[in-house]
């Protein structure tokens, strides 16, 4: 046993990353809490296209799992992968519902969409695009994602509603669901500013364990035990498998811009969210390099493969994992943790839906707000450096979509330096990579 320990820490190398098995654990368990909404949101959105959704609930936890191990191997980084939100709902409603693909030709486009990312993923393309990101836009869209973190997490504590004069309003604090959410975002904060380990996975089985025994607003507890522990997943053969291989060769027209689009939203996705970590984590370097970028894209690039294979839109790199890295995290071990616990899910559904969205909130809030520390790396002074990053954070919030914010930014950048008549600080791949961002723009809006 203790030999396998060492084996395990020789791997994932947590001595050299100041962790240990512990804060792994941890770490792994805090970044599943925060994402395992996702094996039943998933399924909802794509069984609108006629796939079977018990079999998508099974295809999203193994796509995950899969994912996850992939990265954990390739890259030993505390980065979880798993089917992405939004571009779900493109697949579904533009590709499938508006555009008229069937399902089999989407997962066809998806598939080829992974081949095409990992061939670039694996050429020297990579780091041209990532070190073509000025240093502004490396800010912008870590605290961009910080506030989208945190904007989610007040959506679904109810904190922040939909409102019909101001788009936008504070809910029912005052409620028993409300304030439920403010106890436990105020028990999360104590622990974190106190430095305790885990404090945010304690605080999310505290608060549910709580909710066993509080009413919510409808009378009902907000946390209920579960009547049994155990699940048989569902079998995969609908979506195994089942794309059609050939269809972007017969309606080529069709099938290259909706690749290009998929391809351009999942490459800055990935590097977007990667970016974040990398920095909120302290991995990257004054260069603002990330190290295993490379291999990262190149694992997102076999997930999404795997995904299409399966019966699953675009995977990619989660936001969530900055929950697991706030914990402490900062190996593969962590990644290995997160895709175990999606396996176990399949088997143990009942025991991860007590879990209310009540508890998870405000670990969502609270990630959030720790991101925003890169604010000070901010220039406040020099409007050619704030304008970019501060449209990019506010972008990434208020569209739910990193590349959106990120094209905002670098586009942004471009032209604000060069009516300031310093076009000769931009580099030649920043202005590539702007017109890049022009073209994503005008694909995806269409």
């Amino acid at each position: 046993m203790l030999q396998m320990k060492a084996n395990i820490s020789s791997i994932f190398k947590l001595s050299e990353r100041n962790t240990d098995f512990k804060t792994e654990f941890l770490a792994g368990l805090t970044t599943f809490a925060a994402m395992s909404y996702i094996i039943a949101v998933n399924p909802a959105i794509l069984s609108s296209t006629g796939m079977d959704k018990a079999g998508l609930v099974t295809v999203t936890a193994l796509t995950s799992a899969l994912s996850c191990f992939v990265m954990a191997l390739l890259t030993n980084m505390p980065i979880a992968v798993a089917p992405a939100m939004g571009t779900n709902t493109y697949f579904a409603l533009i590709i499938c519902a508006q555009m008229g693909l069937d399902w089999q030709s989407a997962l066809s486009v998806t598939f080829y969409n992974g081949i095409f990312f990992l061939v670039i993923s694996l050429t020297g393309y990579r780091e041209k695009i990532i070190y073509a990101i000025p240093k502004p836009l490396l800010t912008g869209l870590q605290c961009g994602i910080g506030l989208f973190i945190m904007f989610l997490g007040l959506r679904g504590a109810g904190i922040i509603v939909s409102d019909s004069k101001n788009m936008l309003a504070v809910g029912d604090i005052i409620s028993p669901n409300g304030l439920f959410v403010l106890l436990g975002l105020a028990l999360m904060a104590g622990l974190v500013c106190r430095k305790v380990k885990g404090a945010i996975i304690f605080s999310i089985l505290a608060m549910t364990v709580l909710g066993f025994f509080v009413r919510g607003s409808d009378g009902e507890f907000i946390a209920s035990p579960p009547d049994t522990l155990f699940s048989v997943p569902h079998g995969i053969s609908q979506t195994f498998l089942a794309l059609d291989w050939t269809y972007p060769f017969r309606d080529f027209r069709t099938a290259l811009p909706v690749i290009l689009t998929l391809l351009l939203l999942d490459m800055f996705d990935t590097i977007g969210t990667v970016v974040a970590l990398g920095r909120r984590a302290g991995f990257m370097d004054d260069r603002g390099r990330m190290p295993k970028m490379g291999s990262i894209l190149s694992a997102d690039a076999i997930a999404t493969i795997i995904g299409s294979l399966l019966g699953t839109s675009t995977a990619t790199s989660f936001v969530e994992s900055s929950a697991g890295i706030e914990s402490g995290g900062r190996t593969g071990l962590t990644a290995i943790v997160v895709g175990a616990l999606f396996l176990l899910a399949l088997f143990l559904s009942p025991l991860i839906g007590a879990i209310p969205s009540e508890a998870v909130s405000p670990a969502l809030i609270m990630v959030g707000l720790m991101m925003l520390s890169g604010l000070a790396d901010i220039n406040s002074r020099d409007y050619a450096e704030l304008i970019p990053a501060g449209l990019c954070m506010v972008m990434i919030m208020l569209s739910c979509r990193i590349t959106e914010g990120f094209a905002f930014g670098i586009i942004s950048y471009v032209i604000i330096r060069s009516a300031m008549g310093r076009g000769r600080e931009i580099k030649p791949s920043s202005w590539a990579l702007a017109a890049v961002m022009l073209l994503f723009l005008g694909l995806y809006h269409v």
